[in-house]
């Protein structure tokens, strides 16, 4: 009974193994556009300096087309798990494509940016738990704020 189990629990172990090594032979596409898209926000609205370092820093890796990946999005399933968080984001805002946006929509966008930069909702915590810069300091925060709630009322 016991050598029984013990090639069923081989089996499984080899099972698993040879899934995972299978899994590394498929990458989603990258979310690399190779520069600042013709939409892009800072192309048509005022973003200062400081703002624009701001936003590449703690935001652009889900909200642009534009990622900077980190080593281990070459390991599966991190690299699906990381390009969904990706999609996702792209989906709530993309700052490459904002101009595009209705101007309702856009102006939607910069009052959920000050929301959720506010409510400490974004950047996500899984994120910053990894990329220790992209940690927003209160005086950064309100340098976002204050930027999408000016911007937003201009529009």
């Amino acid at each position: 009974m016991k050598q029984q189990k013990k090639i069923t629990m081989k089996k499984v172990l080899f099972v698993l193994v040879a899934i995972f090594a299978l899994m590394q032979l498929y990458h989603p596409a990258k979310n690399i556009s190779g520069g600042v898209s013709a939409n892009a926000i800072e192309r048509h609205y005022n973003v200062p300096q400081n703002v624009g370092t701001l936003l590449r820093t703690s935001c652009y890796d889900c909200h642009s087309n534009n990622t900077k990946y980190p080593w281990y999005n070459n390991i599966q399933p991190v690299a699906l798990w990381l390009n969904s968080h990706i999609n996702d984001g792209k989906r709530h805002l993309n700052f490459d494509e904002f101009y595009t946006y209705p101007a309702e929509k856009k102006i939607k966008k910069l009052q959920e940016i000050a929301k959720t930069v506010e409510k400490d909702e974004m950047p996500l915590s899984s994120y910053t738990l990894i990329h220790g810069d992209a940690r927003l300091s209160t005086e950064n925060k309100k340098v976002l704020i204050d930027w999408a709630t000016a911007l937003s009322k201009a529009q």
